[in-house]
Order: C-alpha cells, then sequence, then structure tokens
C-alpha cells in the first residue's frame, strides 16, 4: 500500500528526475578526487585508485553496492547471503575493520563492529560513483582507513527528473527504488535538493535466510553566492534478516535487525586559492540480535552505537603548490547489553603539501597526528612521488603509516563461543607501493606492487582441540606481525567496435595476487587472517545489440587463503537503458558453483532477476 501511495505523490509533486547521461567513454583523467582537501585529477593520482562510473553501476549485474564492488579488482567482498543484506569489505587482504567507508567524505566508522560499516543508507540508484582508495589512507582520512577506503559520491542535479525501478526474481525477490530532484531558485541563492527511497526484500535462498531491506536518503544544497555553499544529508537504513549461518553453524534460527541514522550538515567557502570547509555529522546505529529468533528471551544482543564529530578542512593553492589542513574530533560510545555502557573520545589533526617540479614529476607528503583518550598521541606520516612519462604514462610509488584501534566489539563481547580481550593495542602498519600507469585513446592499464608490514594485527584464534566441535573459545589477540605483498594488474579497452547492429563496446581483465607471510604460535587455528583474497582473476565484456539492447558479462576466479577456489559468472541485459522506459534482466552464478564467502552461509546456485526503468527529464 505505501508503494502505491509513494509513486503518485512522486509524481503529483513533479520531482522528475533527470535521467542519468551515458559515459560510454569516461575520461577519468577529469574526474577530480577531493579526498576532504586537496583536490587531485585521476590521471595525476600517485596511488591506485578504482573509479565506479555512473554507467558501471547500471550495467553491473548486481542489486546492492556490496554487489558492484565485488568486481572490483584488489577488493574483497565477503557476503552473507544476497543483495548485501550484510557484506564484509576488505582491501589487500586487510580485514573488514580495516577499511574505511564514506558518503561524499562523511565517515560511517562503527565503534562496535565493522560488520556495521556497509549499512549504507544511499540506494544504489542515487550513487553517482565510487572512489575505491587501496593502500594505506590514514594520512588522509585517519585511523580507520588502514588498508584503503571507499568512499561514495552522490549528486545534486541542475534539473528536474525521475527515475523509477523495479524488479523481481528467484527467492521471492523483489524491489522497488526511485530517485528524484527538485532544484528551487530562492531570492537567497539556488537550492538543488534530491530524494530517494529504496525497498528490498526475499523470502531467502534457504532456511532461514529472508529479510527486507529500507533506505531513504535526502540531500539538499543551497547555494548562498558564488563563495559560500551549506549542504545537509540525512539518511536512514532497516534492515532485518534471518542471520542463519552468519555467526555460527549450531543455531540456525540467528536472527539481527539493524537500523542505522546519518544526519550531517557543512559549510563551504571557496574564494580564489583559498577552500575552507566545516562540517559536523552524527551516525546512530541500533543492533538486535537473537540466537533463536522466535525465543528473543533465550540469548538477545542490543547495541546502540553514536558518533558525534565536527570536521574542519582547507586548501590554500600558491606558487609554491597546494596545502592542505584539517582538524577533526570525534565522540563514539555504545549502550549494550554485552559489551557495556563506554565511550571514548579523540583529536585528529591533518597537514600536508603537494607541488610539482621540473615539469613533470609531483610530490606530497603529510602527517596525520592523532590523540585518543586512551592511548596518547599516534603520529602517521606518508608520501607520494608521480613521474608523468608522458601524456599517457605515468610512474608513482608511494609510503604511509596507518592504525586501527581495536572495536568495542574486540575489547568486551564474550558468549559461550568467545572470551573478550581488554589488554589488546592498536594495529600498526607501514605500506609501500610502486606503480605504472597507461591511460590513451580508450586503453587503461595498470601495474602495482604492493608491501604491507603489520605489527600488532589483532585476530580471534583459538588453541586447537581433537574434541569436535573444538570446545576451546575464540579469543582476540595481537598476533606479533604479519606482511601483506601481492601484485595488481588491470587492463580496460573501449573498443566501440561494430556495426549498427552488433557493437563490442568494452573489455576489460584484471588479476590480483597476495601473499601473506603470518607469525604467530604453531598449531593456533586462525579465524580471519588466513582466508585473505590470494588469487583473484575479473573479466568483462560489453556488446550492443541494434543500438537499445547491452550485454554485460562479468566472470570471476577467487581463491582465498586456506579455502577452496570457485568460478562465478554474472550476466546482465538492458533495453532502452537511457530512454524514458526501459527493462532489465541479470542472471548470477551461471555456472553454478557451489561456494561459501562468509561465516557458514551457503550462497546460492544459479539465480534470476527482470525489471523495469523509467526515466523523466523536465
Amino acid at each position: 500500500m505505501k508503494k502505491r501511495l509513494l509513486l503518485p505523490v512522486l509524481l503529483m509533486t513533479t520531482l522528475i528526475a533527470k535521467a542519468n547521461q551515458d559515459t560510454t567513454l569516461v575520461d577519468l583523467g577529469e574526474v577530480i578526487i577531493k579526498e576532504n582537501r586537496i583536490e587531485i585529477p585521476f590521471n595525476k593520482i600517485s596511488r591506485n585508485v578504482s573509479i565506479i562510473s555512473r554507467k558501471d553501476i547500471e550495467t553491473t549485474p548486481a542489486r546492492s553496492l556490496q554487489e558492484v564492488l565485488s568486481f572490483t579488482p584488489g577488493v574483497d567482498v565477503r557476503q552473507r547471503g544476497v543483495s548485501g543484506v550484510q557484506g564484509d569489505v576488505g582491501i589487500r587482504g586487510g580485514g573488514f575493520e580495516q577499511t574505511l567507508m564514506l558518503i561524499n567524505g562523511i565517515k560511517m566508522t562503527d565503534p562496535q563492529t565493522g560488520h556495521h560499516i556497509m549499512n549504507i543508507p544511499v540506494p544504489l540508484q542515487a550513487i553517482q560513483r565510487v572512489e575505491v582508495m587501496k593502500g594505506p589512507a590514514s594520512r588522509i582520512y585517519g585511523q580507520n582507513a588502514y588498508a584503503g577506503a571507499i568512499n561514495i559520491v552522490t549528486m545534486l542535479p541542475e534539473t528536474r527528473g525521475l527515475n523509477i525501478q523495479a524488479y523481481g526474481g528467484d527467492f521471492g525477490m523483489k524491489g522497488i527504488s526511485a530517485v528524484s530532484s527538485l532544484p528551487v531558485d530562492l531570492p537567497f541563492g539556488k537550492y538543488k535538493q534530491t530524494l530517494s527511497f529504496s525497498h528490498d526484500a526475499s523470502s531467502g535462498h534457504w532456511y532461514n535466510s529472508d529479510y527486507k531491506v529500507s533506505n531513504v536518503f535526502y540531500e539538499g544544497g543551497l547555494e548562498l553566492n558564488d563563495r559560500n555553499e551549506l549542504r545537509t544529508m540525512i539518511g536512514y537504513t532497516d534492515r532485518s534478516f534471518g542471520a542463519n549461518g552468519f555467526y555460527t553453524n549450531s543455531f540456525p534460527d540467528q536472527w539481527e535487525s539493524i537500523q542505522t541514522f546519518l544526519a550531517s550538515l557543512s559549510h563551504t567557502y571557496n574564494y580564489e586559492n583559498l577552500y575552507i570547509q566545516s562540517r559536523a555529522y552524527w551516525r546512530r546505529n541500533t543492533d538486535e540480535f537473537r540466537l533463536r529468533r522466535n525465543e528473543p528471551a533465550f540469548f538477545t544482543n542490543n547495541h546502540v552505537t553514536d558518533v558525534l564529530a565536527l570536521e574542519f578542512n582547507g586548501r590554500y593553492e600558491s606558487k609554491l603548490g597546494t596545502s592542505g589542513f584539517g582538524v577533526e574530533g570525534r565522540q563514539e560510545q555504545i549502550e549494550s547489553s554485552n559489551l557495556g555502557n563506554r565511550e571514548r573520545s579523540f583529536l585528529g589533526v591533518f597537514a600536508e603539501h603537494r607541488f610539482e617540479f621540473w615539469d613533470d614529476f609531483d610530490f606530497r607528503a603529510g602527517v596525520y597526528s592523532n590523540y585518543y583518550n586512551e592511548y596518547g598521541w599516534k603520529h602517521f606520516p606518508g608520501a607520494e612521488l608521480g613521474y608523468q612519462i608522458s601524456n599517457s604514462s605515468r610512474v608513482y610509488t608511494n609510503y604511509g603509516a596507518s592504525y586501527r584501534i581495536p572495536s568495542f566489539n574486540d575489547l568486551y563481547y564474550e558468549d559461550p563461543s568467545n572470551f573478550s580481550n581488554p589488554d589488546l593495542v592498536p594495529e600498526e602498519a607501514q605500506s609501500f607501493e610502486v606503480g605504472y600507469k597507461f591511460n590513451r585513446r580508450g586503453l587503461r592499464f595498470e601495474l602495482v606492487y604492493f608491501n604491507r608490514y603489520t605489527e600488532n594485527l589483532i585476530d580471534w584464534s583459538r588453541a586447537p582441540s581433537d574434541i569436535v566441535p573444538n570446545p576451546n573459545r575464540w579469543t582476540p589477540r595481537n598476533i606479533s606481525e604479519v606482511t601483506f605483498q601481492g601484485i595488481e594488474t588491470g587492463l580496460q579497452y573501449a573498443l566501440n567496435l561494430g556495426s549498427e547492429n552488433f557493437k563490442l563496446k568494452e573489455v576489460s581483465l584484471s588479476y590480483n595476487y597476495i601473499d601473506a607471510n603470518l607469525n604467530q604460535a604453531a598449531g593456533v587455528e586462525s579465524r580471519t587472517s588466513l582466508t585473505a583474497l590470494r588469487h583473484q582473476a575479473i573479466a568483462g565484456v560489453q556488446s550492443e545489440f541494434f543500438t537499445n539492447l547491452e550485454l554485460n558479462v562479468k566472470a570471476r576466479y577467487i581463491e582465498r587463503m586456506s579455502l577452496d577456489p570457485y568460478f562465478l559468472m554474472d550476466i546482465r541485459i538492458d533495453y532502452n537503458r537511457l530512454k524514458t522506459f526501459g527493462v532489465f534482466a541479470e542472471a548470477s552464478n551461471v555456472t553454478n558453483a557451489e561456494y561459501v564467502e562468509a561465516g557458514f552461509v551457503q550462497m546460492p546456485d544459479r539465480w534470476f532477476r527482470a525489471g523495469i526503468s523509467i526515466n523523466l527529464q523536465q
């Protein structure tokens, strides 16, 4: 009933959203990576960054951001079920606690556990692009960007528009989403705004794996004058799901319900050589977990976390280059039936400078200094050096120190299978990277070597036992040291070859290899550190038939340390994607592979969905 009412309301209020522009051939050199302070064109970045464009999001056979990210080289997405109900994201062998998620530069840090960082309140159709920064980003974003950072970017269109999408498929799957924009000219400035929502549901692909996920996201921007702008974001996501196999295979009736709220307000001053942004935000996450879905009295955990933060960022451009500076303060607190009532606060200070010399060289260096009330001051320097061989070729290298404090879950969680360890100390790492980029006439190629040496890595481990199942409890510990190193290589070629009846639009291929040298006590069982990616190969082919029919085929080979490898193929077909009315169909796991990504959840065999899209513009 709500869906029936909402659609005519949107239409009657003329929230007619602009149809998305096609980006068949994207010049990534024109994409600006903002990083909160210093803005750098994509082709001048001296590190490995992947850009997921709007077209990539539209044509990928995926129903969630987690599934879209799974096709990104070097990114390890481990889902418990389909459609991103809960998915953990790691980069370059890093765990889900070591990746930072952001929405327009706003951190989605959750002090309870990294399992919640993907509780993104932005519908997939409202995302303009995704920037995936691989390698240490603590110098740029702070302590949680240990192994990398993922920034979701939304846009405020200049024109009115409405995009509606609805679909259905196997497992009783169904969903609807709408993205609308309504800019308004006011006497004191132009006010741009977007409102979007989505609802996805399924009866589940196996016992007790049903889910309902709803998202609402609003963004507004007021241009006061040519120097000052105000922006606000408000987002809410509600997800409830059967959690069979999520955390243990001993209780198939596990159930979880999570609500995440985000609100932010920012002011930007931009005049001549000076840019200053100040913003405040609040993120609340509510989590209820039941070991038996219909017996809450048997075992239930309730957690409420709040993160309140204030940030001040700026940059100044001069003849000597670009200087970036910033300061942030954050208060984190939790009220929990298991973890107790706790809080912590910290202060962070940023400083960096970038300059170009000898025409073809550029150098960037900086430091992030962090003060936690529990750990005192820590300093994390970093530097990047790039050499532009030609307009199409670039070599680069970088170094960075990174840092992650234990989550409240690491420190205090206990149940019959797990012990807590309040004596944990923060993880620290030193990372190095060297790479080569080539970008010319639709051909993009990149080759990267990276090395990350970690001290005090936090891992859940337990002593072995001859008894099955093992009765010993898992306990988080600071294992002595781990070295992750590997290579990443990727090629993308926009061919656009053929006739009106058939065109081969694009081919892509990437391969990633990671080696981990783990030093710890003999015989100890590790729950997370030895399950990182070892081999990852991703291939894609995009083609077009009779102008309006598009076919996108994606294939992946995944092999994790100590786990069996598997091969997946996914397909999407679009008809009239950019027209007023379009249809699409998707098939996942076409190869019918048997595989597990996380926990004890057996992922589904071959499954299908199909839907329609409506694009209206004024």
